[in-house]
């Protein structure tokens, strides 16, 4: 039995769809933002820098959601949430998954935590620089999807894809939705159509971007 400690729309997304997806017995445990309960002393044992998901494996408390994704799917192989150990496709799974957090998750972080930058409000530049950045991914996704999809290692599904829905609907606020591109557009309405994101937004209470 896994707990994930999970704040709805957060980056416990992908990992709560990988449960979901994979069919591991699991309980939810709601960290409060509205309470700051992730600065609370008692989260801060487990995540130490106080952000979600934290995922509790065999009692032991772990973090980072690319990591998460590959631990469930190498603990839970029938689910074939990733390509086969020692195979190309494999490599792959690994370079999107750093990717997508690296490239999207970190200039998201300075997106919607401006504080984090030093300063109360980005100054326009700054703004126009991580929404260049974070279009430019759109861009290179959406390429990879016309080439190669439907999903981004060919026909096979894998957790790379959860975590690349969780960034899309991210952007539902920004200037220039993920929506406007027409890879990724066909791409999010096949992924919203799963019963695991449904069975998502049904439990997290998420009404927008739902399908």
């Amino acid at each position: 039995m896994y707990t994930l400690y999970y704040s709805p729309g957060t980056a416990s997304m992908a990992v709560h769809l990988a449960l979901l997806e994979s069919g591991a017995p699991h309980r939810l445990e709601l960290v409060d933002f509205d309470q700051q309960a992730q600065r609370s002393p008692a989260y801060l044992r487990l995540n130490p820098q106080g952000v979600v998901p934290t995922l509790l494996i065999d009692g032991q408390p772990y973090g980072e959601v690319a990591a998460l994704l590959i631990m469930l799917a190498d603990r839970h192989p029938e689910a074939r949430l990733a390509p086969p150990s020692g195979t190309a496709w494999r490599n792959e799974w690994y370079q999107w998954l750093a990717y997508l957090s690296f490239s999207l998750g970190a200039t998201y972080r300075n997106w919607f935590y401006p504080r984090d930058l030093g300063c109360a409000e980005h100054p326009p530049e700054v703004r126009a620089a991580l929404r260049a950045r974070i279009e430019g991914v759109w861009e290179r996704i959406d390429s990879q999807l016309m080439a190669r999809g439907p999903y981004l290692l060919g026909e096979e599904l894998s957790t790379a894809d959860l975590q690349l829905l969780m960034y899309m609907r991210w952007s539902r606020n920004m200037p220039k939705t993920a929506l406007e591109w027409p890879a990724l557009k066909r791409f999010a309405t096949r992924m919203r159509a799963r019963s695991s994101w449904q069975q998502l937004c049904d439990i997290e209470g998420l009404t927008e971007w739902r399908a």
